[in-house]
């Protein structure tokens, strides 16, 4: 230990031996930032995910909050459809994961059926059912989604 620690960048834990600090370096988002594609969307550095955050049951503006919870998550995976579509016309098929945030999670039954009808077509992505306290405007559900651009 011929060195002392703050010449090195380091530090003497309770043990008295030294070690390393080192500052994080930028991660790839930092380092790059994030670019805006469609109205959801957003791609990270180079790669070839697109991550669709906060897809909401809305038209025109208006959350959908008093309609049933089948309506609700019909309505966002229209929105998302159309996310999609305006990123390189991708489709239900370049979804690889599917989080669905529901505010009463009893709900995920009914969720569920209207889930595995819309993507019956395609391999069902997988999917998590996560519960929260509340979404915006009123919302029962909310979608976060990552899809590949393949």
């Amino acid at each position: 230990m011929g060195q002392q620690a703050s010449e090195i960048g380091a530090e003497a834990d309770e043990t008295g031996m030294d070690i390393d600090l080192a500052l994080s370096e930028e991660s790839k988002r930092q380092r790059e930032g994030t670019g805006n594609i469609g109205a959801f969307g957003k791609r990270t550095g180079s790669s070839d995910l697109r991550f669709f955050e906060g897809v909401l049951p809305e038209i025109d503006g208006e959350i959908l909050s008093d309609h049933s919870i089948e309506e609700q998550f019909s309505t966002a995976l229209d929105n998302l459809e159309a996310a999609l579509a305006d990123n390189r016309n991708a489709t239900f098929g370049d979804v690889m994961k599917l989080e669905i945030q529901l505010t009463d999670p009893s709900a995920a039954e009914a969720v569920d059926h209207v889930y595995e009808s819309r993507f019956d077509d395609v391999e069902l992505p997988p999917r998590t059912v996560v519960g929260v306290c509340s979404l915006p405007g009123g919302a029962d559900v909310q979608l976060d989604v990552i899809a590949a651009e393949e």
